[in-house]
C-alpha cells in the first residue's frame, strides 16, 4: 500500500471519528445548525468551495481503483467529497434542503447518519495505522 493511501486512510479516518462523536454529543445543534446551513445560499458557497476543494485535491492525489478496499474506500470518500462539493455549489438552497432533510430524514434518522461516519472512521483508521505502507 503506498504511503499516500496510509497517510489519507488515517487523515479521514480520525477526521469521520471526531465528527461523529461530535455529532453524538451535539445532536441538536447538530441537527440546527444543518438546517440553518441549508437555507443560507452564502454558506452554501463557502461550504461548497471548501468541500469542492477538498474533493478536488482527494481525487487529483490519489484516485487508485486497485491496491485493495483501503485504496478504493480512500478514492471513493474523494470522489464522493467532490460530487457533495458540486451540489452544494449548483443546487439551488430549497432542494438541497428538501433532498437532505425530507427525502433522507436527516433529523429521524440522524444516528445512522452519525453511524456511517464512526464506522467509515474506525475502519480507515484501523487500516490506515495497521497496513504496512510502501513509497
Amino acid at each position: 500500500m503506498s504511503t499516500r493511501t496510509s497517510f489519507l486512510s488515517r487523515l479521514i479516518g480520525l477526521y469521520c471519528i471526531l465528527i461523529a462523536f461530535s455529532m453524538i454529543t451535539h445532536r441538536q445543534a447538530i441537527v440546527e445548525t444543518v438546517k440553518t446551513l441549508l437555507y443560507e445560499p452564502t454558506m452554501m458557497f463557502v461550504l461548497g468551495v471548501i468541500t469542492l476543494g477538498a474533493g478536488l485535491a482527494m481525487v487529483l492525489s490519489h484516485n487508485i481503483w486497485s491496491g485493495g478496499a483501503l485504496a478504493v474506500i480512500v478514492t471513493l470518500v474523494g470522489w464522493a467529497t467532490l460530487i457533495k462539493g458540486l451540489f452544494f455549489l449548483f443546487l439551488p438552497p430549497h432542494v438541497g434542503m428538501g433532498f437532505f432533510l425530507r427525502e433522507l430524514h436527516f433529523d429521524q434518522l440522524f444516528y445512522l447518519y452519525m453511524a456511517i461516519p464512526l464506522v467509515l472512521g474506525i475502519y480507515l483508521t484501523y487500516g490506515g495505522f495497521t497496513s504496512k505502507s510502501h513509497s
